[in-house]
């Protein structure tokens, strides 16, 4: 198969996060720059990087990248990439945009430039005037950085956030993609006790069942991709079986998920059951002033409440030194806790060992992280 070129996006602050998946899926070659990973690969790692990725928003196929400083020249060199050897007779297209720093700045002017030009190109291999486009969807986007033009196509369709198992929702919920990073970013593993005592509709439990049993995070989903005749069935039907012969099963998971609200617990049930791992978690309705700590060496991982998401400032400053005073003097537990209130450590009642800068959707975060001693290594096996 031919090299393509993939380009996995992120939000700010996950890029290595991603390239370390991508390293780990095979691909060495992984490249970051700002909310992006880019490799070198063949067509079947659009399946594979789909339905593995935890941590990316999205796989882009980069069909080409230029300088263009007039439309003239935009037109001209997008009529020129091989836009024919993917968009098929009856595609059905879109254009998106985005510049910055460009001299191009009308983003509709360029959009509706890329789109002419990619119809110029359809209407020589095709030998039409006109198309239906009733067929498989395209989306295109064209994006301007300091004059340089790169024009993808999105092989994922809806972002790679969205599993299809979080039926129902509470208040401000959590990005799957995002909780997936805060375990990958913590020490947890598949022998360690997992704990999330703020897990409102279950994301970040459900996340850390789906690593620890090394499911796929996009098994049980479809990708736009899926239905374009140049990969073909084979492609996605070898991946899946791939993916389903990865899951680890014969792994035990001590995962807990708890919060105050009974009908999030319920919510986070029915979500556990739709991604399959509702075995593996145990959840309950339990105020963080009603937990015990019995067993050592656990992770806990949290996204309590604050102030721009919910909750009131008394609760919010209560919640935090609750969690301070069960959890500040325990040292075989690891604490991981993300906030965008800046008073957590002071309110927690101790320095973190290292603060993490994230965006938890537009709102700019911290992930405090606090580390336990390691388990010795006779508890670790």
């Amino acid at each position: 198969m031919a090299k393509i070129e993939l380009i996995a996006t992120t939000t700010f602050g996950l890029e290595a996060i991603a390239k370390r998946e991508l390293i780990n899926l095979g691909y060495a070659d992984a490249k970051v720059t700002d909310g992006k990973v880019i490799i070198q690969a063949d067509e079947s790692a659009i399946p594979k990087l789909n339905l593995w990725l935890r941590t990316a928003e999205r796989v882009l196929l980069k069909i080409g990248e230029f300088k263009a400083l007039s439309f003239e020249e935009l037109f001209e060199k997008t009529k020129a990439l091989p836009w024919d050897e993917w968009i098929t007779e009856d595609g059905k297209f879109t254009v998106t945009g985005k510049s910055v720093k460009s001299q191009l700045y009308s983003v509709p002017d360029c959009q509706a430039i890329v789109k002419k030009a990619i119809v110029e190109k359809l209407k020589q291999k095709y030998q039409q005037e006109w198309f239906t486009e009733s067929g498989p969807e395209f989306t295109v986007q064209v994006a301007l950085l300091n004059d340089v033009a790169t024009l993808t196509i999105d092989t994922t369709g809806p972002g790679l956030h969205k599993r299809g198992y979080r039926q129902t929702s509470v208040e401000a919920p959590l990005k799957e993609t995002l909780a997936a990073a805060m375990i990958q970013l913590s020490y947890w593993n598949k022998d360690r006790i997992f704990l999330d005592p703020f897990c409102g509709s279950g994301t970040i439990p459900i996340e850390a069942a789906l690593i620890g049993k090394n499911i796929a995070p996009g098994l049980n989903r479809k990708f736009v991709s899926e239905e374009w005749p140049r990969l073909g069935t084979n492609l996605w039907k070898n991946a899946r079986i791939e993916a389903f012969k990865s899951i680890d099963q014969e792994v035990k998971l001590n995962i807990y998920g708890s919060d105050i609200d009974a009908d999030a617990i319920e919510i986070a049930r029915n979500n556990a059951i739709e991604a399959g791992v509702d075995e593996f978690i145990q959840f309950r309705s339990l105020a963080i002033s009603q937990l015990k700590i019995k067993e050592p060496y656990g992770i806990l991982i949290c996204n309590p409440p604050y102030g721009e998401r919910i909750g009131g400032e008394k609760e919010i400053i209560e919640i935090y030194k609750t969690l301070g005073k069960i959890f500040r003097s325990n040292d075989t537990w690891s604490v991981y806790v993300i906030t965008s209130d800046e008073r957590f450590e002071s309110l927690y009642g101790k320095k973190a060992d290292r603060k993490r800068k994230l965006f938890n959707g537009r709102i700019k975060v911290n992930y405090y992280q606090f580390y336990g001693e390691r388990p010795p290594k006779k508890e670790s096996k």
